[in-house]
């Protein structure tokens, strides 16, 4: 049991979370708490911003109040699982009313908390996403001819489980590729993002970067919208 609990926080340490409170107060001290068990965390003071930060960034739990301004945490949520039945998320409420109860009930959620929240709740609450990830398999991307990516780890293997080495440049490709998923990429984001140097940061070096990595993970997997850019 302790030898999975330190798995599924290392597991956590690695995970992007985003966190939806319009408290101010409450947002920014709850970063400090959140960051001490993962990654990084996107802060969001209502769903509009929230859903800015889902369009252009990997998300992999989303913790949310359901009292914000216009929109609902509750109504968010519910619209989200319309596309995505797999996030895990948690909600939180001042409050334990029936009506949000039974209406959260119904959103395959990982945790419904009342705040304030301890950190031992938190913890174990996140411990419990962290292991809903693993179990499904979420940290890993699947490519052309059984090629996989493990997120989490940053390892590329093949479909007898193989390592296929990536060099820094292409590990960075992917691995800022994989973060934007949802969206196409621009040739210019792309090269600042990849490149210290903006000399090296020609059309022809991110060209060859991509034919290199294509290569390594299938031709179709990263596609091209001309005059915009990529996407995963």
């Amino acid at each position: 049991m302790e030898e999975n609990i330190k798995k599924y926080h290392e597991i956590l340490k690695k995970l992007c979370i985003l966190y939806i409170e319009d408290e101010e107060n409450i947002r920014k001290n709850m970063k400090k708490v959140l960051l001490l068990l993962c990654n990084s965390v996107y802060e969001a003071s209502d769903i509009k911003n929230a859903k800015k930060i889902l369009e252009k960034n990997r998300v992999d739990i989303i913790i949310s109040d359901i009292n914000l301004p216009e929109e609902n945490g509750l109504d968010f949520i519910e619209d989200l699982r319309q596309i995505d039945k797999k996030i895990p998320v948690i909600l939180l409420s001042a409050y334990t009313e029936t009506n949000y109860l039974l209406k959260a009930t119904k959103l395959k959620l990982i945790d419904y908390l009342t705040k304030p929240v301890d950190f031992d709740t938190l913890n174990n609450a996140l411990i419990k996403c962290a292991e809903d990830i693993y179990d499904n398999g979420m940290f890993i991307l699947n490519f052309e001819n059984g090629i996989e990516y493990n997120v989490l780890n940053k390892e590329l293997k093949d479909i007898n489980k193989k390592e296929i080495k990536l060099t820094s440049k292409e590990l960075l490709l992917l691995d800022y590729l994989t973060k934007n998923n949802s969206r196409v990429i621009s040739h210019d984001e792309l090269k600042t993002n990849i490149w210290e140097d903006y000399f090296e940061a020609t059309d022809s070096a991110l060209k060859n970067l991509l034919n290199k990595l294509r290569k390594k993970i299938g031709k179709e997997s990263i596609s091209n919208i001309s005059g915009v850019g990529y996407k995963l």
